[in-house]
């Protein structure tokens, strides 16, 4: 028997650039918009504008309007998915990605709210929610009082919770278009892309196209991504097609053979990445992104922050101020910068504003430190 080989040690900044790499970050990347949503396995979308900025951090020659342009024709739409959170996903993925999730975290955030939901048959509402957001789009509030007028005793929150988790419902246009979105109106995925089919994501090629685009990656990083426990039954059977790596704290780590894994000293310019961008909240071991200092630092209560990346890691946050006569980007760094990190910043930041700020109004980029 062949003596048992140790798997090599991959650093924090090996993971870093592997990583950054696969995120389409380390240069802008050639591919279409539907192209890297389908790559990235989606993008957080809890808010309207960061899919945009993600995707203007990642894509050369993005514009808004590319994106947009998706949303109108129904080839990508935004749906309650990975984690049980709003993602704009391709069709084919909202539909997919969203089955193979039911029975993890949707499932679990419908147990949470069970308790306002005593004495509802969960089949009858399904039935009537269906009937109700397929005879037209209906906001939240309005599903909401529609399923009160059949149990008045109900809390209305749980209602629209249980909704949620039991239809594979999606948020229609104009929400999430650039500078046009509305507010929520929810449809099912059969009404808005036409009848689907039973297909669900497999979760062995779930996994592998999760470390396509955010790995190396362990078992417990996997499952922080999608909100799915028990996924080591699955990395077990795609072991002998996968290269294992470990961390500097011993967590074994797993890859695709024929992923990039960049050398460590790989330049990695400045980024500017939306609130809840995913690269940030999709492992369970963050430092291969967030240094320990800054730990915590891109939350107020439970709201997020923009960020930037300096040098492939967290370094601080920024702002817009969009006015009728000016646009504001407002970097606040966490650290004191050098004047060539404010060079590389500015230049970032201009790529940024051109692309996305109102083509008739100047802009003013401030910079401002909060080292506490």
């Amino acid at each position: 028997m062949a003596p048992k080989t140790t798997p090599p040690v991959l650093s924090p900044r090996a993971l870093n650039r592997a990583t950054l790499d696969r995120q389409l970050l380390l240069r802008p990347a050639p591919l279409t918009a539907e192209q890297a949503v389908h790559h990235l396995v989606g993008l957080q979308a809890q808010n309207t504008k960061p899919p945009y900025y993600a995707l203007a951090a990642r894509l050369d020659g993005f514009r808004p309007e590319d994106l947009s342009g998706l949303m109108e024709s129904r080839r990508v739409a935004r749906i309650v998915s990975l984690r049980s959170t709003v993602h704009t996903h391709t069709r084919r993925d909202a539909v997919a990605l969203r089955r193979l999730v039911q029975d993890g975290a949707v499932d679990r955030e419908l147990r949470m709210f069970r308790e306002g939901l005593d004495g509802v048959d969960l089949d009858r509402l399904t039935a009537l929610a269906t009937s109700y957001v397929e005879e037209r789009p209906r906001t939240p509030k309005e599903l909401r009082e529609h399923l009160l007028r059949e149990w008045p005793d109900a809390d209305p929150q749980s209602l629209g919770i249980a909704a949620r988790c039991l239809l594979l419902m999606v948020q229609v246009t104009p929400r999430g278009l650039w500078r046009s979105s509305g507010q929520v109106a929810l449809t099912t995925a059969d009404a808005w892309f036409g009848e689907q089919d039973d297909a669900r994501a497999g979760i062995d090629e779930t996994v592998l196209r999760y470390l396509a685009a955010f790995g190396p990656a362990s078992v417990k990083d996997a499952q922080t991504w999608c909100g799915l426990t028990r996924l080591r039954a699955a990395f077990e059977r795609l072991r002998p097609g996968l290269l294992a790596f470990r961390d500097e704290n011993g967590t074994e780590l797993f890859d695709l053979p024929e992923a990039p894994r960049p050398d460590e000293e790989t330049p990695a310019p400045p980024r500017f990445l939306p609130e809840f961008d995913n690269l940030l909240l999709s492992h369970a071991d963050r430092t291969r992104v967030v240094p320990a200092a800054h730990r915590g630092r891109t939350w107020t209560g439970n709201q997020a922050h923009s960020v930037f990346l300096l040098d492939g890691f967290l370094a601080g946050l920024w702002r817009l101020e969009e006015g009728k006569e000016r646009t504001i980007m407002t970097i606040e760094a966490f650290t004191r910068l050098t004047r060539a990190q404010r060079a590389e910043l500015t230049a970032e930041a201009e790529r940024t504003l051109r692309l996305m700020a109102p083509y008739d109004i100047p802009y003013e980029i401030v910079f401002t430190e909060r080292t506490g």
